[in-house]
Order: structure tokens, then C-alpha cells, then sequence
């Protein structure tokens, strides 16, 4: 594993100059099973209103992308989540995630970040988990762990 020590993480704009690159950010062909693609993230994004994205920028290096949509007024919701495939097992994910949550939380109103993963996704399920996400259960569909994290005084039940 590469030290992420040094390494600076920024959530940037996605921008005309930069959302091709985002849309070939490769996986693994285990994970594609896993993930929505980037370019269907970004399609949603662009016609439902309040849906946030974000590159996720190592230096001046486009390593990943993130979106979260507002569930309420006190809960948002992270949907998507990827680390390019070159740049995975660096700890930049773990830096991208602490980089989300503060931006959400800047917004004193939200109490609850969510975020669900596939049941077979372990390396995320430890991601969240050290970053306080309790599992709560399957999400809605039956498919995907749902886990959360209170934020702002939010309070998650354990």
C-alpha cells in the first residue's frame, strides 16, 4: 500500500473540461458488476436538481468521482463512490470519503450521511466502517447494505 500521507485530496467541480476523463475512469471487471457507471451518474445528475457531483482530484490527477442526492432535509445520500482501478489501495479513497462528508456536514441542517454498498463489496464495507457508518440493513430494493453516519449532532443507532 502507497502512504497517502502527503497526498492532497480535493472534490472539484465536474465542468466541460473535465467529464469525458471522468466517464473513462476504469475498474475492474469485478467492480463494473458493482457500480453504476460514471456517465449514467453525470446523466442523472444533470436532470434532477440538487444532485451533487464531484472529481476527485489527487494533485492536478483526476483519481475518482463521487455523487450524493439529498433524501431529506436531514439525510443525504452517497450513490456513487469509485477510485479509479491505477489508483486504488493508496488510501485516497478513505481521504475522498473524509473530503465528502465535510462538505455535506458544512450544511448544518443534515444529521445523517447514507451510503450502500454491494453485499459482496468487503473492502468498502471496512472503508465505511472506520469511518463511523453503522449498517443498518439491506436498502429498500433488498439488494445493497445501507449504512449511515450522523453528522451535526445526528445520532445513528448502534
Amino acid at each position: 500500500m502507497h502512504n497517502s500521507q502527503n497526498t492532497q485530496i480535493e472534490l472539484q467541480a465536474v465542468t466541460r473540461d473535465n467529464y469525458e476523463a471522468i466517464c473513462d475512469l476504469p475498474l475492474s471487471e469485478a467492480q463494473k458488476d458493482m457500480l453504476a457507471s460514471n456517465t449514467w451518474s453525470l446523466l442523472e445528475a444533470a436532470y434532477n436538481p440538487g444532485y451533487q457531483v464531484r472529481a476527485i482530484m489527487a494533485g492536478a490527477e483526476l483519481v475518482g468521482f463521487m455523487m450524493w442526492v439529498p433524501q431529506s432535509a436531514l439525510r443525504v445520500s452517497i450513490w456513487r463512490f469509485m477510485i479509479a482501478l491505477p489508483h486504488q489501495g493508496r488510501g485516497l479513497g478513505s481521504l475522498a470519503l473524509q473530503a465528502a462528508i465535510r462538505e455535506i456536514a458544512a450544511d448544518p441542517a443534515v444529521r445523517e450521511v447514507e451510503i450502500c454498498y454491494h453485499l459482496d463489496n468487503e473492502g468498502s464495507r471496512r472503508l465505511y466502517a472506520r469511518h463511523g457508518f453503522v449498517e443498518e440493513g439491506l436498502d429498500a430494493e433488498g439488494e445493497d447494505m445501507l449504512a449511515v453516519l450522523g453528522v451535526n449532532g445526528g445520532v445513528v443507532n448502534r
